[in-house]
């Protein structure tokens, strides 16, 4: 069986030269396996949830969104930071897809979890599957500032498949949610996905 394990090498020293409103960036002095020390500077990201929510037409909600960093609009799948410290990320997934989107679902699974990018960034994602969706109830949550700006679109996953691999689509939640479910799909595996509270290592929570 093939799978990541965790490990920890010796940190000797570490400073936060910078504190932002949601992460900072961490710089640790690390031993290297011979001995020597190395620097390395890395942001510090409390975690996320993602939504891939699909109907009964194989068709996945997404959003489209400014991103400032890559100077694009990019199609997503309905996300978010983990605010609160300890929070079931099933709940906070819940709550990103109502806020966003102004949708509920009936089924829940953790179709995969990923690290975005562990070479300079600690952020962990979980990547929830969520069916039986439909139109939640009350009035819609009021965004502000990228989002106010933001467009909903029900898309055919298999056409999400192909704008994946054809380079058309970057947002990694999005690419990583959508060829998971195609596996799992093309497996009959979906029923065997892990439950919606399963554990999560990288994000330790409360019920």
């Amino acid at each position: 069986m093939i799978e990541d394990t965790p490990e920890e090498w010796r940190v000797t020293a570490t400073t936060t030269p910078f504190t932002g409103k949601k992460t900072s960036v961490r710089t640790d002095e690390v031993v290297m396996p011979d001995g020597s020390t190395a620097t390395r500077d890395y942001q510090v990201h409390p975690g996320s949830v993602a939504v891939l929510a699909l109907d009964d037409q194989e068709r996945v909600l997404v959003l489209r969104q400014y991103r400032h960093p890559v100077r694009h609009k990019l199609w997503e799948i309905p996300a978010g930071l983990l605010d609160i410290p300890g929070e079931n990320p099933l709940h906070a997934a819940q709550r990103e897809l109502y806020e966003e989107a102004h949708v509920k679902a009936e089924d829940w699974r953790v179709l995969t979890d990923v690290y975005t990018t562990p070479g300079g960034c600690d952020e962990a994602v979980r990547i929830f599957l969520a069916r039986g969706v439909s139109e939640a109830e009350g009035e819609r949550y009021a965004v502000s500032d990228e989002e106010a700006d933001m467009e909903v679109a029900r898309v055919p996953l298999a056409e999400l498949v192909r704008g994946a691999l054809a380079g058309d689509l970057h947002n990694n939640c999005l690419v990583v949610g959508a060829l998971a479910l195609r596996a799992a799909l093309a497996d009959g595996a979906l029923d065997t996905l892990r439950p919606a509270e399963a554990p999560w290592p990288a994000r330790p929570f409360t019920a």
